[in-house]
């Protein structure tokens, strides 16, 4: 592996070290010095019309290694993009940018990944133009993150949002990173500024901070900082605001109803703060907002959103990336060749994921030759991807090493801390007759039953099973019994036979509908008489439609570090301090709330 030391501002810090640099709201100098932006202006001159239009695509691409990848990577990439690796893909259409995925096969382990980083950035320095490239992902943590162990899993926004601590979630964002640089990962699709009012939303859901928009708007800020001062490119998302809706751009195209001053109250108020924080770039929604654009186009495509409103009224002149355009939210409406030239005709700079690059690739050059776009709006664009990547330090040094990966991705420090901030997050909702925490007993004797939700890469096994051995190193005798997010009779006899003679029935929930199998478990689990308290593995809502428990937590996560931290607040070797950053609405009234944001009981 390449051995060159890293740009300083891009040190692989410490927990420690990150902390030190907290004194500066970013690492990431506000803008290209005058010489660097003549630089860049000389470098696009000598581009080619396709070089310009490549760099303002970042793709996917199947396999670990840049230029050797699996067959079965090889076959995939042959299939869906015409190239056989990362290297081709860029020599051939001249990428800005690679989005990594595990599904990919791009994020196996810390060392891995620092090495496909070493290859894509040697791939685009040895083009004619040597340019090198924005390697990105979406590491959100809780519910959404690509890389997993031994890199460290931090909560996720809800959970920080029930911290009540921006400075939490400026460290929380710190060491995530201080640990994506180390792997050569310099731009992350995150912190999520959309304000989830809808707890009906199948899409952002616990990807929110909350549900308040100044609360949101100032986490949004914090993570905006922590990041930067790691010098990480953020991408607040996705504007204009994506949490008041009941439907999924990734598989229809979703309306959000607010007026016009509803949107200015509820929506705005995060994106201001992430363009006041200095966000490196915003993310685009595929979304239609018909007080902000009548024409029913989604908000990617919207030039009086992209332009008229998030540049023009917000002043924004970072760079905008377009949500994944193999989403269905943005394919319904025009074809896949007409998706990219009308995002860049909105005002947008990136273009993400395209289902079918080399179509996409062509249409925007058939665009620029027969004048449809012209190439003065192709190079504004190109000149504020180039100078994010000067702003980087990526044209001076875009390389890591193995031994910064070692020092820095899943140390004890960085682990330590996830821990401690999620001690912060867990909220208790209910504790009758005081039965939390359950160390008064003497060596408790629980069942863990419930859900199995799949496994986000932050997790060693079902949340049943870690929960289980967690509260068993805590000194209780557990076992677990996994019942699904859909238990059957058989299943919920098992738990309530399981149940019997124990001091306590712990279930883990996930997402409680009206209809959920899930009830019929709690319900059963209740008439035994065994006290029984539900810990809530993602939306905190689960508590509205079960009746009769004991006591009941919100994780807000089934990720271990945040399943651990529940364990700690049922043996009581924490208090629970979280505070909920939603409401939770009455299951039989939904206009009344059975518990207000900022609810939170300890002992």
């Amino acid at each position: 592996m390449h051995d060159r030391t890293s740009l300083s501002r891009r040190t692989l810090l410490t927990a420690t070290a990150v902390a030190a640099a907290a004194g500066s709201a970013s690492a990431l100098p506000a803008r290209a010095s005058a010489a660097s932006s003549g630089r860049i202006r000389r470098l696009v001159d000598r581009m080619s019309l396709e070089e310009k239009v490549g760099q303002l695509f970042v793709m996917r691409v199947y396999g670990h290694s840049a230029t050797d990848p699996d067959q079965a990577d090889i076959d995939a990439n042959l299939a869906e993009i015409g190239v056989r690796t990362a290297a081709e893909l860029i020599s051939t259409y001249h990428v800005g940018g690679i989005i990594y995925f595990a599904w990919a096969h791009n994020t196996r382990d810390p060392q891995q990944i620092a090495g496909l980083s070493h290859g894509i950035q040697r791939a685009g320095l040895a083009g004619r133009v040597p340019v090198p490239l924005l390697i990105a992902t979406d590491q959100e943590h809780g519910a959404v993150a690509r890389v997993g162990k031994p890199a460290t899993l931090l909560p996720g926004a809800m959970a920080l949002g029930a911290s009540e601590s921006t400075a939490r979630a400026r460290e929380a964002a710190r060491i995530a990173g201080a640990e994506l640089a180390a792997m050569g990962i310099n731009q992350n699709y995150a912190p999520d500024a959309d304000v989830n009012v809808n707890p009906a939303n199948p899409v952002i859901g616990v990807r929110s901070f909350g549900a308040d928009p100044q609360a949101v708007a100032r986490m949004v800020a914090a993570q905006v900082e922590g990041y930067q001062s790691a010098g990480i490119a953020t991408a607040a998302k996705h504007f204009p605001g994506h949490g008041d809706t009941t439907d999924d751009s990734h598989t229809s195209l979703p309306t959000i109803h607010h007026t016009r001053a509803q949107w200015e109250e509820l929506d705005r108020p995060p994106f201001r703060a992430a363009i006041d924080a200095g966000a490196a770039s915003i993310m685009t929604a595929h979304i239609v907002v018909p007080a902000l654009d009548p024409s029913g186009d989604p908000a990617t495509l919207s030039h009086p959103i992209v332009t008229g409103i998030l540049r023009e009224q917000l002043g924004y002149d970072g760079v905008v990336i377009t949500d994944a355009l193999g989403m269905e939210g943005v394919r319904q409406k025009y074809g896949d060749d007409r998706v990219p030239v009308l995002a860049l005709l909105a005002g947008v700079d990136q273009l993400l994921n395209p289902p079918d690059l080399d179509l996409a690739w062509n249409a925007v050059l058939t665009a620029v030759r027969s004048g449809e776009i012209s190439e003065g709006r192709i190079e504004a664009s190109v000149l504020r991807v180039l100078a994010l990547k000067e702003r980087l330090g990526l044209f001076r040094d875009p390389y890591v090493t193995g031994g910064g990966v070692d020092r820095t991705v899943g140390v004890p420090e960085h682990l330590a801390a996830a821990d401690r901030i999620a001690d912060a997050t867990t909220t208790l909702l209910v504790n009758e007759r005081g039965l939390l925490p359950l160390n008064r007993r003497r060596e408790p004797n629980v069942l863990v039953v419930g859900a199995d939700p799949a496994a986000p890469s932050g997790t060693t096994g079902p949340p049943t099973t870690v929960l289980a051995t967690a509260l068993t190193e805590l000194g209780f005798t557990a076992t677990a019994l996994s019942t699904g997010t859909a238990p059957g009779a058989a299943l919920v006899d098992a738990a309530v036979a399981g149940a019997r003679g124990k001091d306590a029935v712990v279930v883990a929930t996930y997402n409680v509908s009206a209809t959920s199998p899930q009830r019929a478990l709690v319900a059963a689990l209740v008439a035994t008489g065994v006290p029984v308290v539900t810990v809530a593995l993602r939306d905190p809502y689960d508590i509205a439609r079960l009746s009769g428990v004991t006591a009941s937590l919100a994780a807000y996560s089934w990720t271990d570090v945040e399943v651990r931290a529940a364990a700690r607040v049922i043996a009581g070797r924490v208090r629970p301090v979280g505070r909920l950053p939603v409401p939770v609405r009455r299951a039989d009234d939904p206009a009344r709330e059975l518990y207000p944001i900022g609810y939170g009981l300890t002992y």
